[in-house]
């Protein structure tokens, strides 16, 4: 079981900040709205706003709409907004709006746009918008000339100002050699850095390192740690490791009712590699053995994956 090592890692944010004096009772009434999940009176304090012309409040009411929240979800009307901010300079629009056009919802995918907001973004200093720009670069899209020393530069920039995404990215690049000397022992620094920070992809890495004593000290406690935490978040990579720690009894009581639940888990994804590792487990149990480990994938499932 391989270190999963994928640079891509797009998000949609979500930004509150401060707005002018004219209008920031309104809009400050509408956050509070929306932190209560009143979106009907959200939308009702930030539309007249975003009308005026307010860059702020148009991103939250393109959110809304991305979201559907107290709209009916409509991404074209999202892009709408998200752009008439995204050219005011707001720069969360303008990563939104980059993501839109990368992954071709609500308008035709284009990743030279993509690329453009990002740049614009990131100019403003904003950290995921670096971040997508590197993976950009990495990848070579939107016209872009593939370049790992631009990609390490901006996934660093993002990284350092505490990212996790980037900081997985950047980790990634250090576990591969890419545009550096392969380090495991600082690829595993950084997917900690996420790690810790909830990071599900860096939590699945890292335990995968642990497992193999790849960059770090061989531990199965510890690997079994990450991969627990990775798969509570539905991390599917880790449900199928997590079972298959169970199913060996390394870092925890062999139980192989829990490992065919967490492999069932993981298959239910459609993982690569789970139908092998179900048929494997199940080869060792009874009928009645097999049913009860399929009510617990259930019943796990259902807490959405918490306590199982």
């Amino acid at each position: 079981m391989s270190r999963f090592i994928a640079i891509s890692f797009f998000s949609l944010a979500i930004f509150w900040g401060s707005v002018g004096i004219s209008n920031g009772g309104d809009f400050e009434s509408g956050f509070i709205a929306y932190k209560k999940g009143d979106y009907a009176t959200a939308l009702r304090k930030w539309r007249p706003l975003a009308e005026q012309g307010d860059p702020k409040s148009q991103f939250q009411v393109g959110w809304m709409y991305e979201k559907g929240q107290g709209v009916s979800q409509n991404f074209e009307t999202a892009v709408n907004w998200y752009r008439l901010a995204a050219i005011k300079r707001h720069a969360p629009a303008q990563f939104n709006l980059g993501v839109m056009y990368n992954d071709g919802t609500g308008v035709p995918q284009n990743y030279a746009i993509a690329a453009k907001w990002y740049r614009l973004a990131a100019e403003q200093g904003d950290v995921a918008a670096t971040n997508n720009l590197g993976w950009m670069y990495d990848k070579g899209l939107g016209g872009l000339s593939k370049n790992f020393d631009t990609a390490l530069r901006l996934y660093r920039n993002s990284a350092e100002r505490g990212y996790p995404p980037a900081q997985y990215n950047l980790g990634a690049m250090w576990d591969k050699g890419k545009g550096v000397s392969q380090n495991f022992k600082t690829a595993a620094n950084w997917y900690r850095l996420a790690a810790m920070k909830g990071h599900a992809p860096s939590q699945f890495n890292l335990g995968v390192m642990y497992k193999d004593g790849t960059g770090v000290p061989q531990n199965y406690v510890s690997a079994v740690k990450w991969f627990r935490l990775a798969a509570e978040q539905g991390d599917a990579r880790a449900q199928k490791n997590l079972g298959f720690m169970y199913g060996t009894g390394k870092g925890l009581p062999k139980s192989n009712l829990l490992a065919l639940m967490w492999t069932k888990i993981a298959l239910q994804s459609g993982l690569k590699g789970a139908q092998k590792n179900n048929d494997i487990i199940a080869k060792r149990m009874m009928p009645g053995q097999i049913e009860e480990a399929e009510e617990l994938a259930r019943r796990c499932v259902l807490k959405k994956y918490k306590r199982c």
